[in-house]
């Protein structure tokens, strides 16, 4: 049987090491709390209570169990609880015994064909893994810390986040809402043979509100991710959400906390843990060369660097708000918690409603029920807290109040292949302007100033390509930004090496004598870099694009502006002109140009 064990303890601690490899939980501004996807699937701890166990190893009324695999199932729950006993007693090897006596009754079940049964056996199976891990650990690594002890320590870490928590607002509006929970906190952890200044967690995790949440999911109180709600016992559904409820989420957090004490026994590894998964600890701890439990911070430099920030910050806190007056603490009064009472109720009706009917402040109704996720009761019986003397008027008023229904979630549509692209792009052509690009990209010029960064100015650039979000491609006909190329009075062309006036008014559609007039000239003699204004004879079209003497070339791959320009026999002057580019210009395969 000591081969069996061990084999179940290698797979086990390949699990817990392949789970401490995974990135923590991120931080918010209010929680810096990140346990490890180790941490998601902890099993309920030693110190539950054997009744505990039964709710949460029970199989639940909408996952039925053949009765053979019922027995099999209960007897080796109860083995569990005969090594919880046994454990708490000292007596590690027959706790062990007992475990390896569960773990063969499992491989007993036949569960190829019952996914429900799959999930029960899988529970139980990784409780009774992480039991073994637990055992071994606190046989190698703990030191039997008193749960009351919690050692305040002021270091330069401590101070560095004494200094952190003093500046700005945050620390004075989590004090202020700490009054509505921490004493019920405080006198909970009090009941469970727990230090009381554990009630002061939640300031670091949460700011003590309860609906904060975290990018990984993790939410309430105190910061539960939803694996590890459900696994003490946390329920979440469509209507109800457990770990925005401040008292059964703080009798989830209790079973942890005791949990983590009985593997480590030292309250600031139990902090180091409780935030990072037990996990990642451990595999810390075997990594020391020495005993680390004679200075914590000596693991405290091998943690990930939220969590070696987590354990300073929590004994920061406790460091403020005993020394209330030196840090003006003392000045900020706390909320009162809300005085309620509880009715049962069984109909699906919104609180806004409920509210309404009660005479009471919405918001009220809200935070005394902030477990409910949408602001509707699920319809099943529900213990709704109300203000005093209002249980009564509930009953009352009930049959009065309509029933309420979600929200309906609405699909979001699948763009078909035809849709257009979420952005378009467009290359500002002379003449162009913001207004008109709008109109012709059927949008608005704030969202293109939003897009492409143009805070102060609608000036754009020659040849800037602009992002235009949600901009439907105009087709040629509707282009009106293409369509908007009108002959202009006249424009400017700077002349180049081996132009004649000649050539110059055969390109641009016009005759030599009308560029003459136009530049006041006495004969038809041109210099290099000379610039001529070049009138339109009003055909229509711009008078580049109405040249017969220009034609479409489609840019290759490897192509530039100057090796297209040398085989068209043209100056790259020439070239960046009749296609209103720049130097700065970029040119893409598939685009097309004008050449001669």
């Amino acid at each position: 049987m000591n081969t069996f064990r061990s084999a179940v303890v290698l797979c086990c601690l390949l699990v817990l090491l392949v789970g401490c490899s995974t990135p923590s939980k991120n931080q918010n501004a209010a929680s810096p709390r990140q346990p490890t996807a180790e941490k998601r699937t902890v099993a309920q701890g030693p110190s539950r209570t054997p009744a505990s166990d039964t709710v949460l190893l029970s199989t639940p009324p909408d996952m039925p169990l053949d009765p053979q695999s019922h027995a099999i199932i209960n007897k080796a729950v109860s083995y569990c609880r005969k090594s919880q006993t046994c454990w708490q007693k000292e007596e590690i090897e027959e706790a062990l015994a007992a475990l390896d006596k569960a773990y063969a009754l499992l491989l007993k079940l036949d569960d190829e064909d019952d996914p429900d049964m799959v999930k029960r056996k899988e529970d139980l199976r990784f409780l009774i893994s992480k039991r073994i891990l637990e055992i071994y650990a606190s046989r190698n690594t703990t030191a039997k810390g008193h749960r009351r002890a919690i050692p305040i320590e002021i270091n330069r870490h401590v101070q560095k986040e004494i200094d952190y928590l003093t500046k700005g607002d945050f620390f004075v509006n989590a004090y202020r809402r700490s009054g509505r929970y921490r004493a019920h906190i405080s006198q909970e952890l009090s009941k469970a043979g727990l230090p009381p200044e554990l009630s002061w967690l939640p300031l670091i995790e949460s700011g003590y509100n309860v609906r904060a949440l975290s990018s990984a999911r993790a939410l309430g109180l105190w910061q539960f991710i939803p694996s590890t709600g459900y696994r003490f016992g946390l329920n979440r559904d469509r209507y109800v959400d457990e770990r925005m409820n401040p008292y059964k989420s703080t009798q989830a957090a209790i079973a942890y906390l005791k949990a983590l004490h009985d593997m480590f026994g030292d309250w600031t590894t139990v902090l180091a843990a409780y935030n990072c998964g037990e996990g990642r600890v451990l595999r810390v701890i075997r990594a020391q060369q020495i005993n680390y439990l004679d200075n914590f911070w000596d693991l405290y430099e091998q943690l990930p660097n939220e969590t070696a920030r987590y354990v300073p910050r929590f004994l920061a806190t406790l460091h403020i708000v005993n020394n209330a007056e030196k840090y003006g603490i003392d000045k900020v009064k706390p909320y009162r918690p809300i005085p309620y009472e509880t009715v049962t109720v069984s109909k699906q009706v919104s609180l806004a409603d409920l509210a309404t009917h009660l005479d009471v402040p919405g918001e009220t109704l809200k935070e005394l029920n902030a477990e409910l996720r949408q602001g509707i009761l699920p319809g099943t019986p529900y213990e709704l807290k109300v203000p005093p003397k209002k249980e009564r008027l509930v009953l009352a008023k009930l049959h009065d109040i309509p029933v309420a229904s979600p929200p309906r979630t609405v699909k979001p549509t699948v763009r078909s292949r035809k849709s257009p692209p979420a952005v378009v792009y467009h290359r500002v052509q002379r003449g162009d302007t913001l207004t008109e690009i709008a109109r012709a990209y059927r949008t608005d010029v704030d969202t293109i100033k939003r897009a492409n960064g143009l805070k102060r100015s609608n000036v754009i650039a020659l040849g800037k390509v602009l992002k235009i979000p949600g901009g439907k491609t105009p087709t040629p006909p509707e282009n009106e930004v293409a369509a908007k190329r009108r002959p202009r009075q006249s424009i400017k062309y700077v002349v180049q090496r081996g132009d004649t006036l000649w050539n110059i008014a055969k390109r641009n559609g016009v005759s030599t004598q009308k560029i003459m007039r136009a530049n006041g000239m006495k004969n038809k003699k041109v210099l290099v870099g000379q610039t001529l204004r070049i009138p339109h004879d009003g055909a229509g079209g711009t008078t580049i694009a109405a040249n017969d003497a220009l034609k479409t070339y489609r840019v290759k791959s490897g192509d530039a502006p100057m090796d297209i320009a040398k085989r068209h026999k043209m100056t790259l002057q020439r070239f960046l002109h009749v296609n209103n580019l720049t130097h700065d210009s970029k040119i893409y395969p598939g685009q097309k140009v004008s050449v001669e």
